[in-house]
């Protein structure tokens, strides 16, 4: 028998955002890989489908056990994907350069995107056990710098910046929540900064530098490494304020910007709806946010309050990164923009996590 309560307390409202989010993704990607475009890839539309439907799959999965158990199956769950890091860096399929993906028949699985899930729920668990009113200490956190650390060389080696950089800042949000400790927290601002000169010269390579530079003088090599923000900033600013209709995008049409399907994709949204659609699906994003903040607060036991901001840090710094990079105010990295851009392995993790939120909130009952 299902206890009448997990219905009671069934989070209809964060489903609904869920959807309102996901149309808006599947309505610019179908512009983003049709309009205008000479050679159509409805495959990839069709891909996304797919790729929505199993992950709706995994949402309801992720509704039928009690959350506690993540915490319980945690360490198993990190190891599980760190191991397929190290698989995807042997015998990965590479692709543009870099080494991301396991090819699962038809589809490519990118293990980066669920090792940020393993990360949070680690982290969450490993928090939830040691949580203290004073906050941590430098010791308290050699664990937690431990596992941080492991899948960040992995996924920098692939390589993949963006989604490296992702982890740490997902890391880095859900150590600031559960307070750490003056001393500990002034020590590592200024390691930090003394490690910056160091990780500009031996760590990042020399494209990687270029994208930074490129972030204050996109001009200067307008055809080359600024192509990518310039074309941007043209289709964001020729939408106006009413945009130029759906499928109506000439900078998408015409081919003028790239990658407009994936890490892009919100300039095809912001040329065809203009300023009221750009602003309509940030503040979808912004009630969407506050909503899983809400259950993070609303949740009345340690591991179940950090996990959802784990996850809602995810989600925030995503859509901040990638909306940020595509008008020109952050470098130009590989972060897609949740529910919105191309990409199932994205989409699944994505889901997969409302899935989380939406058990943390439905069986808050238990705690009250």
């Amino acid at each position: 028998m299902i206890d009448r309560r997990y219905l009671t307390y069934f989070d209809w409202g964060l489903l609904a955002l869920t959807f309102i989010l996901g149309l808006f993704g599947l309505m610019t990607l179908y512009s983003a890989v049709m309009a205008g475009v000479p050679t159509p890839q409805k495959a990839l539309f069709m891909k996304q489908l797919i790729w929505y439907g199993i992950g709706l799959a995994a949402m309801l999965v992720c509704l039928l056990f009690n959350y506690k158990l993540l915490e319980r199956w945690g360490l198993l769950i990190y190891a599980a994907c760190v191991l397929m890091l190290v698989w995807v860096m042997l015998f990965g399929k590479f692709v543009g350069g870099s080494r991301r993906w396991l090819v699962i028949g038809p589809l490519s699985l990118q293990p980066s995107e669920l090792v940020k899930i393993a990360v949070i729920i680690v982290l969450a668990r490993y928090y939830a056990k040691y949580v203290s009113s004073r906050g941590f200490t430098l010791r308290g956190l050699q664990v937690p710098a431990i596992l941080t650390a492991i899948p960040f060389v992995l996924i920098l080696r692939q390589p993949d910046l963006g989604t490296a950089g992702l982890i740490v800042l997902i890391a880095a949000t859900m150590t600031l929540f559960v307070k750490i400790e003056r001393r500990t927290l002034l020590f590592m601002i200024g390691s930090a900064l003394v490690m910056i000169l160091p990780v500009w010269n031996f760590v990042l390579k020399d494209y990687q530098k270029q994208r930074i530079l490129t972030l204050f003088n996109p001009e200067g090599d307008p055809l080359g490494t600024g192509y990518h923000i310039i074309q941007s900033k043209i289709a964001i600013g020729s939408g106006f304020l009413t945009g130029k209709g759906f499928l109506q995008g000439t900078q998408n049409a015409l081919s003028f910007l790239p990658e407009q399907h994936t890490d892009f994709i919100f300039s095809v949204l912001a040329e065809e709806w203009g300023f009221l659609g750009a602003a309509l699906l940030i503040l979808t994003f912004v009630v969407f946010l506050f909503w899983a903040l809400n259950i993070a607060f609303g949740c009345r036991e340690p591991f179940g309050t950090i996990l959802a901001v784990g996850i809602t840090a995810m989600i925030a710094w995503q859509a901040l990164i990638n909306i940020g990079m595509v008008m020109g105010l952050m470098p130009v990295v590989g972060v897609p923009l949740p529910f919105i851009s191309y990409g199932g392995s994205s989409l699944l993790t994505t889901l997969i996590c409302v899935g989380i939120l939406m058990n943390i909130s439905m069986r808050r009952f238990m705690f009250e």
